[in-house]
């Protein structure tokens, strides 16, 4: 019952109450990316969403313009302290989680929920294992049961492990609870990179 409709009610309220908080920073977030380089504010990375739907996941742009796409062996994006592709400010925007507050728009479109798997690049499907599919049975998340715990220090079998365990477990008391995890793991700048 969950997952079918109070979810997205409480998806669409948390996104509506979050949105003037995004509007807010767009302004001096945009003024430093400009700064530094001209490029583009935003990153529309395309993603594979529920039932493997694509969809573009909006981000704060955290990389040099046209930055090659760099993956680690199970597919996964590569994640470094020092990738020269990161630029000064996409650090910051990293280490804060900053850059993934564009995906509120993505929630009110209903591409994800706030809480979820986290969406899969395109390209990889030969690399994932079996049970690896099961995460599109449900929304992709801005955050998720993976992040909370490991963030971004998580194997391929980890992520899986994660990933099935929450759409087994799906439930409001348990989208709070990684929420929670999640603010905190930020807070402290845990697990920000899978690779240092």
């Amino acid at each position: 019952m969950y997952r079918y409709g109070i979810k997205r009610f409480f998806d669409m309220v948390t996104s509506l109450l979050a949105l003037p908080f995004l509007l807010l920073i767009i302004i001096p977030i945009a003024i430093l990316i400009k700064l530094e380089d001209r490029g583009p504010l935003f990153y529309n990375a395309p993603r594979l969403g529920k039932d493997m739907e694509e969809f573009k996941m909006y981000k704060f742009r955290s990389m040099k313009v046209n930055a090659p796409d760099i993956r680690n062996e199970d597919g996964s994006t590569f994640n470094s302290e020092d990738d020269p592709r990161v630029t000064s400010i996409g650090r910051f925007l990293r280490k804060t989680s900053i850059d993934e507050l564009p995906q509120l728009l993505n929630v009110l479109k209903g591409d994800m929920s706030f809480v979820g798997p986290r969406p899969s690049p395109l390209g990889n499907k030969d690399l994932y294992p079996k049970e690896y599919f099961r995460k599109f049975e449900v929304k992709p998340g801005i955050t998720g049961y993976n992040q909370a715990v490991l963030r971004n220090k998580s194997t391929m079998e980890q992520r899986v492990k994660n990933d099935i365990f929450y759409v087994e477990n799906m439930s409001l008391v348990l989208d709070i609870k990684i929420l929670y995890m999640t603010f905190v793991s930020v807070i402290r700048s845990k697990n920000i990179n899978r690779f240092e």
